[in-house]
């Protein structure tokens, strides 16, 4: 005989949820029972959404419950946001039908400043909260009205010294007064008093630059590149209360050991045997053609080679023009741009340049990307796709001919993949024609009149102080790792100049782009260590992308 019924509970709440319910049924033959679970089914309700707090990255800790589980949404400033690696929201423990989790953002700027507004909803309802989050100053919140400024967030004691301390304060102020007016009357003396003397400034062991674009590679001693309180001009920049130089033409120490030989020989190419093609662009100093040269191989009748023009031939022009040959003659090195020679019989001066066919690394890279196109006789066809073993190749390659220029104890200043040449058979060479200035002008920070600073490859030290070493090139050697495995992204392309001066000088560094493997990540991060003698041996960055250029072998004819 079967038996039915129904039992009605009332008053139950989520927290009854899970509770064990159990049914006896006993007659004269015997006793059985059985057990069930509550399980209340209810809306959400955000139980707690908290302010932003920061361990390794910024999160938005939240506490929902809810049965079914809800789904969450999350709005910034009343917008839908989307998720993505680095914005994501994470549940750290589930207990029951109550949800304990935050929104977790890796290296969040002043844009994602604003209201959060978190959704969690089920198929019975929906709850929502707000809460306020600031990460970040935005470049005038502080600072309006001061264009092309950038600070360090300086926070000052709001406590009142007692009246000796301040009689203290004062005369130490007034002691440092005396001394400062001394150092002023001394360094006076020094820059007219020696001037007028000897009628110059400097030895003539010194080598500048006129032109801060003229050439990307210079020669460095072991000595302090950092710039004396009497260079600095008005085009300077402030960063907390620290007033940063920029020069516009830095100076450079030859060592003893320089690779400039005295009888370095560089060949000179007569002018009839250049055929100009067509202009490959232009930059500050004048313009790039391809040519044809005659009688420059004993193997071959003509080469195509790349042509730097000089617009101006100025004295000083002319004297930059020379040393370059002569610097660019004594490198010599698979991986380096070859150098031919000058054509100096009339005006403009020009350097003659191997040709490398496909062009800028940066453009190679995004060409093929996973978003390249190619229109090709009216048809869409997608190109190649780099693989990664073709990124490591590329990369080795690169860091090949930076141990190569550290050998020589030169410095690039300007290593980015825009300034990286492309040839047959995926052969890359670190080479720049100057042109990357103009053409690539939104990766360069303009300071004052004329310079124009890389600040998105550069190291805290060379945006500060601005030092160039070796170990600032390793940091840039990075950047250009992360360019590879982005397919030539820009660094911090979601942030303003000012933004990354701070992001960079704050100690931040960029997320792992999501084809580079770990082992090359953890290179990168080698490469970004705040000081530079914590940084990677550039040796040990070859040998490493070496190791792993080997474990993957490549298939290099991916340009058909």
């Amino acid at each position: 005989m079967e038996l039915q019924s129904i039992l009605t509970l009332s008053g139950l709440s989520p927290d009854d949820n899970g509770r064990e319910l159990t049914c006896s049924a006993e007659n004269i033959v015997g006793q059985t029972e059985a057990s069930v679970l509550l399980n209340i089914l209810f809306p959400p309700t955000i139980v707690q959404l908290y302010q932003p707090v920061r361990n390794q990255d910024w999160c938005i800790p939240f506490t929902v419950m809810g049965n079914p589980r809800p789904d969450l949404h999350w709005y910034h400033e009343g917008k839908l946001l989307e998720e993505q690696q680095y914005i994501k929201t994470e549940i750290h423990e589930i207990t029951d039908t109550e949800y304990h989790g935050c929104l977790q953002l890796d290296i969040p700027t002043h844009i994602h400043n604003g209201i959060y507004t978190l959704v969690a909803s089920n198929e019975f309802g929906e709850d929502r909260g707000n809460v306020s989050a600031h990460f970040m100053h935005t470049p005038d919140e502080d600072h309006s009205g001061t264009e092309g400024v950038f600070y360090y967030d300086t926070t000052f004691s709001p406590d009142t010294p007692p009246l000796e301390d301040k009689v203290a304060v004062y005369i130490v102020v007034g002691i440092a007064g005396v001394a400062l007016t001394g150092c002023i009357l001394m360094l006076v003396f020094l820059k007219y008093g020696r001037s007028s003397k000897f009628g110059m400034k400097g030895s003539s062991s010194v080598i500048s630059n006129d032109d801060d674009s003229a050439s990307p590679l210079h020669h460095v001693s072991n000595g302090n590149n950092t710039p004396s309180s009497s260079e600095m001009g008005p085009d300077a920049v402030i960063i907390g209360m620290t007033k940063i130089p920029v020069i516009e033409n830095p100076q450079y120490f030859r060592n003893p050991g320089s690779i400039l030989k005295s009888d370095t020989l560089v060949q000179h190419i007569k002018r009839h045997n250049i055929l100009l093609k067509r202009e490959l662009g232009e930059g500050a100093f004048g313009k790039v053609f391809l040519a044809e040269c005659y009688n420059l191989s004993p193997d071959q009748e003509k080469i195509l080679v790349a042509v730097k023009t000089l617009k101006e031939a100025s004295e000083s022009g002319r004297a930059d023009f020379h040393r370059e040959a002569e610097l660019l003659t004594n490198l010599q090195h698979e991986h380096i741009v070859k150098f031919y020679g000058v054509c100096v019989e009339c005006d403009p001066l020009i350097m003659v340049f191997e040709y490398m066919k496909h062009g800028d690394l940066n453009r190679f890279l995004r060409a093929h990307g996973p978003d390249a196109v190619l229109m090709a006789d009216g048809q869409h066809s997608l190109l190649v796709e780099l693989t990664q073993p073709q990124m490591l190749h590329i990369a080795q390659q690169i860091a090949a001919g930076m141990v190569y220029l550290a050998s020589q104890h030169f410095v690039h200043r300007d290593l980015a993949t825009r300034n990286c040449l492309v040839g047959e058979n995926l052969l890359v060479k670190i080479g720049d024609f100057g042109m990357s200035r103009d053409v690539y002008s939104t990766d360069y920070y303009r300071v004052g009149g004329h310079t124009m600073l890389p600040i998105r490859w550069m190291p805290p030290e060379s945006i500060m102080y601005r030092r160039f070493t070796t170990e600032s090139d390793v940091w840039s050697l990075g950047v250009v790792l992360w360019e590879i495995f982005t397919y030539g992204k820009q660094p911090w392309y979601q942030l303003s100049n000012n933004e990354v001066i701070e992001c960079i000088t704050q100690g931040r560094v960029l997320q792992r782009p999501r084809t580079c493997p770990k082992e090359v990540y953890d290179l990168m991060l080698g490469c970004w260590q705040r000081e530079p003698y914590m940084r990677l041996n550039i040796k040990e960055i070859h040998n490493l992308l070496q190791s792993l250029a080997k474990a993957s072998p490549v298939y290099l004819d991916i340009l058909g």
